[in-house]
């Protein structure tokens, strides 16, 4: 088997034409370097050096070796240079997100993972947040953004994100009929909210059940895009993350229901497997921090818009003490 500390020696021989100064390039005795030249044509079978010329020469087999020695030697350099710096990083990094953080903050956390790696490739996943946990631990996927709990702690590590207010909303059209006793809310319209397998969608289910509803009618759908459409076309009241419909409500395409209790935030990571690079997975999780904070704190901005203050259904003080 070759031996790198053998190819060194061999290749400043023939660079520098003497076993002397060879030695003196690489802290070595003169016997050292001739050693290990000698192991290294004996792995090979063939002498590569002609030992009585001077300078030292190599044979026609030394001179045709040493281009690949030479190759071999700057491709481990490189290996290895990839250890020193991780603005370098090149290989393709398997990304999996869930579709609130894909549709809010991830375009610009995506321009800037790719400014500071610019050779960075990315495989994006975008799923619930369980589907996305079972393939990090699979090794399918290098990081999540998405909701933690699903895997054991002693086999990740993780960096919080800044959590999604959460709302119900519903269309213009059921606005007024909403606006008595907030009990009433909850048996007038169906709740529309994230498949049966996300957290929200438990979340809500323990969320009414603590307002005295045990068994709600609940449309379970796949995708927060969905949701959205659904609610604005008056099929239900939909738990959304507030920051994702702030343009349908600012147009009043959609109402928000003002709730005696609010509902859970959600709450995000960056997730990433404890074998990973660790020092790349928490630079582009503090990446990923800092998007996150910018885009919250852009909508609580948007939020003082005085548009909002009409775009509310609020339950009538009439109706609520009779």
């Amino acid at each position: 088997m070759l031996d790198f500390k053998e190819l060194e020696a061999f290749v400043w021989a023939v660079k520098l034409g003497s076993f002397r100064k060879a030695a003196a390039r690489l802290h070595l005795t003169q016997p050292s370097v001739s050693e290990r030249i000698s192991r290294l044509e004996g792995t090979v079978g063939e002498l590569l050096l002609e030992r009585s010329m001077r300078p030292i020469q190599p044979t026609m087999r030394g001179r045709e070796f040493f281009l690949h020695a030479e190759r071999m030697l700057e491709q481990r350099d490189e290996a290895m240079a990839l250890f020193d710096t991780d603005d370098a990083f090149s290989a393709p990094l398997r990304l999996g997100t869930i579709e609130t953080i894909a549709h809010s903050w991830f375009p610009d956390f995506m321009r800037r993972l790719t400014e500071r790696y610019p050779r960075l490739t990315i495989e994006l996943t975008v799923d619930y947040s369980p589907a996305v946990n079972q393939r990090l631990i699979g090794n399918e996927l290098d990081i999540l953004l998405a909701m933690n709990g699903y895997l054991p702690s002693d086999q990740i590590e993780q960096m919080p994100l800044d959590p999604y207010e959460m709302g119900m909303f519903v269309s213009p059209q059921h606005a007024k009929s909403l606006g008595g006793n907030p009990d009433d809310w909850m048996t007038k319209l169906p709740f529309i909210s994230f498949g049966k397998q996300a957290r929200p969608y438990t979340e809500l289910v323990d969320y009414l059940a603590d307002r005295g509803l045990q068994s709600p009618r609940i449309h379970s759908v796949n995708t927060l895009m969905t949701i959205a459409r659904m609610t604005m076309e008056g099929l239900g009241i939909g738990a959304l993350p507030v920051a994702t419909v702030l343009d349908e409500w600012r147009r009043g395409a959609l109402y928000r229901l003002a709730l005696p209790v609010p509902l859970p935030a959600m709450h995000y990571d960056v997730i990433w497997r404890q074998a990973n690079h660790p020092r790349f997975c928490r630079g582009v999780g503090q990446l990923a921090q800092q998007c996150a904070a910018a885009y919250a704190e852009a909508r609580r901005d948007d939020m003082a818009d005085s548009a909002f203050a009409v775009r509310w259904v609020r339950p009538d003080p009439a109706s609520s003490t009779s």
